[in-house]
């Protein structure tokens, strides 16, 4: 049955308390609460927190009495900050230059090794061993060292800035012996005006042996005269002693006084200097400056050999790789070495240039009686006899003289 109308209005009224009518008037009717604002955080900026503000209890553990009181919250752990990058990575750092320095290292080191082995892939090889009966096996080692004056190779314009004419044939300017052994190393030089009796040929010069019969005569010349047995042979010409001074960056010499020969295109003041290949080229090869002639120039050869070996052995022919690629390649293709020669013995015979003078070694002329450079026939004998032993040691300044005259002579 319908609701008759005063019904509905009375319900209505009724039931304002609960939808928010605004018609009823009992005061004891359920009114609704308004929302309050809530106060806003510290962290928002408004101040001070409210002290009647409703906070959030920590629940009680079921376990624990009503009257014990609550454990006091700890404080929130500060994280943990993770290691700057900046320092991680500073640790690696050395590592990647270490490798970096180990890798060049590396390259410098097959350098070092793979020049020499190119270089030596040009080598020239000559025979110097005299056939027929030689001296027996001797202790130690004895190379023989020739400087050729051979123009062979040189162009006009050369042969015009050595100084060194047109002069056909090949005969030595230079020849040295060199011994190392259990002694000092010796470097005797041999005038090449020596007069001795070359086989086939008679008394004369010993240089012609090498123009009559190349290296293996001058070798044959040399054991006959003197006993010494020749181990190796290296020989360099005039262009390739050019070549080997400049490789090096250019040696220091010391005349005893100035030098002025047209005939070896050399003009220098007297006093240590430094030299290039052309100034030194003459140097080595002047002889009408001095009154001592061959003598004086056979001295000069020392001094410029020694030289040439301080230079090879200085730490710069190392760690310039410019100087040291020109310096193997000229030591390989200017000089010639004699069969049976291999890089280890070339490697021991350019070591021990560089121990021919002062402290290091000996350096001097074969014993001669007089200015025509006649051999002394007891002196020399004496000296040839310490290198055939082997026993440098035993050799004095009455043996090894600058001049080869004897102690107290013109030297």
């Amino acid at each position: 049955m319908a609701d008759g109308p005063g019904r509905g209005g009375d319900d209505e009224k009724r039931f304002d308390w609960l939808y928010g009518g605004q018609g009823a008037s009992d005061p004891d009717a359920t009114r609704p609460v308004r929302r309050q604002p809530r106060p806003a955080s510290p962290a928002a900026g408004s101040g001070a927190p409210d002290d009647e503000a409703t906070r959030v209890m920590r629940a009680r553990p079921r376990d624990q009495p009503r009257d014990q009181p609550r454990a006091a919250t700890p404080p929130p752990r500060a994280p943990v900050a993770p290691p700057p990058a900046a320092a991680s990575s500073g640790r690696r750092r050395p590592r990647f230059r270490a490798r970096y320095v180990l890798v060049l290292v590396l390259l410098w080191v097959v350098y070092l090794v793979a020049v020499p082995v190119f270089a030596w892939t040009k080598v020239d090889k000559v025979a110097f061993e005299p056939r027929g009966e030689r001296p027996a096996e001797q202790p130690g080692t004895t190379y023989l060292l020739v400087g050729s004056d051979s123009r062979q190779g040189l162009s006009a314009a050369e042969r015009k800035e050595y100084g060194t004419g047109d002069a056909s044939g090949q005969r030595t300017d230079t020849i040295l012996l060199l011994h190392t052994g259990s002694g000092p190393n010796l470097l005797m030089s041999i005038p090449r005006d020596s007069l001795v009796d070359v086989p086939g040929s008679g008394t004369t010069k010993i240089n012609a042996a090498y123009a009559f019969g190349g290296p293996r005569l001058l070798t044959r010349t040399i054991e006959e005269n003197t006993g010494i047995r020749v181990d190796e042979y290296v020989e360099i010409g005039i262009g390739g002693f050019v070549d080997l001074v400049d490789a090096v960056g250019g040696i220091e010499i010391c005349p005893r006084q100035a030098m002025d020969d047209p005939l070896a295109n050399l003009d220098i003041e007297k006093g240590c200097q430094e030299a290039d290949g052309v100034t030194a080229l003459g140097y080595a090869r002047s002889r009408h400056t001095s009154g001592l002639g061959d003598i004086e120039r056979a001295r000069q050869q020392r001094e410029v050999v020694a030289s040439i070996g301080r230079e090879v052995v200085s730490p710069w022919s190392v760690l310039n790789p410019v100087r040291y690629w020109r310096l193997n390649l000229a030591a390989t293709e200017t000089v010639t070495f004699g069969d049976g020669m291999n890089p280890a013995r070339a490697a021991m015979w350019a070591s021990a240039m560089t121990r021919v003078n002062g402290d290091n070694g000996l350096t001097c002329s074969v014993p001669i009686s007089d200015l025509a450079v006649t051999w002394d026939p007891e002196r020399s004998r004496q000296m040839f006899q310490a290198i055939i032993d082997d026993d440098t040691d035993s050799i004095d300044d009455s043996l090894c003289t600058p001049s080869g005259l004897p102690e107290g002579a013109t030297s």
